[in-house]
């Protein structure tokens, strides 16, 4: 590739631009952008071998590093932006079309007579079915967590989930041989309580008062991003406090020394760094520290910074480890299994944890109590009306066994 191409191709990663503007077309830069990516960390490693360090062959990477982050998140916001459904009156129409009507009525107005089956103790009402089911929607996918996680619905403000630790004892008899009784299955309880997230997005009358305004979905945009955003970090680093309780935050244990209600890591040997040779080995060694029937839906975890480090590791055939989507909207793999980016991760230090490695289906368990309410205050911010938007969620490891780490570390 010619240095002017190569300029143009990094400068289309930086901005989105594309010659017709379509994902197609930025799938096929962001390829392209891989492809450089590749030849230059070959020819780096190439001079590597041959005892020559460029540092400009790591400003380039690093370039083009950005370039294709720059490029992924600008084709996942246009794909999502494509599968957003038709705003104003062109919308499909809802199922329950008169609760509908009350709740727009009571949104645009205040009106609130026809809306006694959805009125809630603590105030406020529900919103229809339909908006609640597309903020969740949407929250799944742009909640990198909610998206590989389990979510269950539930009606109560604490959820309570047996757990079996060990099965029951079970032998090997004769025919005529006596049958001594056996040991039980080990049972624990988890507590998954739910607490409260909320936005409060503020339009004016006027706006409210515009027919061509679907009031639902506006509702569902101003929320979706706030609250995903706090949603992400609560399930990675929460504290429990007044929030989910993140996987994070869970006490973590050596894998060799691991037990139930910890999470087990593995050490690079480096603090702060992979190790300097055969640095892909901790990583295979990680894969297989999670037991087989987990290994089936694993996916990784990391940040961004974290996953350009990665993209220069080879095999030992000299294939890349890392390898991007097939197609427009999807995620990365790596290793052969599938590699969900989140902010929230920690970036790569000593003793760190930037990489988490397991079946987050079973690993995780978010809850979810039914219903977003919505409470409408036009008096404490005239002209403008509020829109206090909350809903209850909570969140924790519920299988301690499903969830790996590899801690940056020496021990």
């Amino acid at each position: 590739m010619s240095k002017t191409n190569q300029t143009d191709l990094e400068v289309k990663a930086h901005t989105g631009a594309t010659d017709d503007g379509s994902i197609s077309a930025m799938f096929d830069d962001f390829m392209g952008a891989f492809e450089e990516f590749k030849s230059t960390n070959d020819e780096r490693l190439s001079n590597l071998e041959k005892q020559r360090d460029d540092v400009l062959f790591d400003q380039k990477l690093d370039r083009l590093n950005a370039a294709m982050d720059s490029q992924k998140q600008s084709m996942d916001r246009m794909v999502a932006k494509s599968l957003r459904p038709t705003l104003g009156q062109e919308a499909a129409p809802f199922l329950d079309g008169e609760y509908k009507d009350a709740f727009s009525a009571y949104v645009r107005k205040g009106e609130e007579k026809s809306l006694s089956i959805g009125s809630n103790p603590d105030g406020g009402y529900l919103v229809p079915d339909e908006t609640d089911t597309d903020i969740t929607r949407r929250l799944t996918a742009i909640s990198p967590i909610r998206a590989i996680a389990s979510v269950r619905q539930v009606s109560s403000s604490v959820y309570k989930k047996p757990v079996s630790i060990t099965g029951p004892a079970v032998g090997w008899v004769g025919e005529a041989d006596a049958r001594p009784e056996t040991n039980s299955q080990t049972l624990a309880e988890i507590e998954f309580p739910t607490t409260e997230l909320y936005a409060m997005p503020a339009a004016t009358a006027s706006f409210l008062d515009d027919a061509a305004v679907d009031v639902e979905r506006w509702i569902a945009d101003e929320v979706e991003t706030a609250f995903a955003e706090q949603e992400t970090t609560a399930f990675i680093i929460g504290d429990g406090v007044k929030k989910p309780t993140g996987f994070l935050s869970t006490p973590q244990v050596a894998e060799g020394s691991w037990s139930w209600g910890n999470l087990g890591y593995n050490a690079t040997g480096v603090a702060g760094d992979l190790p300097a040779a055969d640095e892909s080995d901790v990583l295979i060694d990680l894969v297989y520290t999670l037991k087989a029937g987990y290994r089936q839906n694993a996916s990784w975890l990391m940040n961004r910074t974290t996953q350009a480090a990665l993209r220069k590791l080879k095999d030992a055939d000299g294939n890349y480890l890392w390898q991007p989507a097939t197609q427009p909207g999807g995620n990365a793999n790596f290793m052969g299994f599938n590699l969900v980016e989140a902010e929230d991760m920690p970036d790569i230090a000593a003793d760190a944890t930037p990489i988490a490695f397991g079946d987050f289906r079973r690993g995780y368990l978010i809850v979810d109590r039914q219903g977003v309410n919505v409470i409408r205050d036009p008096y404490s911010a005239k002209p403008y009306v509020l829109f206090y938007t909350t809903k209850r969620v909570g969140g924790g490891v519920h299988d301690f066994d499903a969830i790996k780490l590899l801690k940056f570390g020496t021990s």
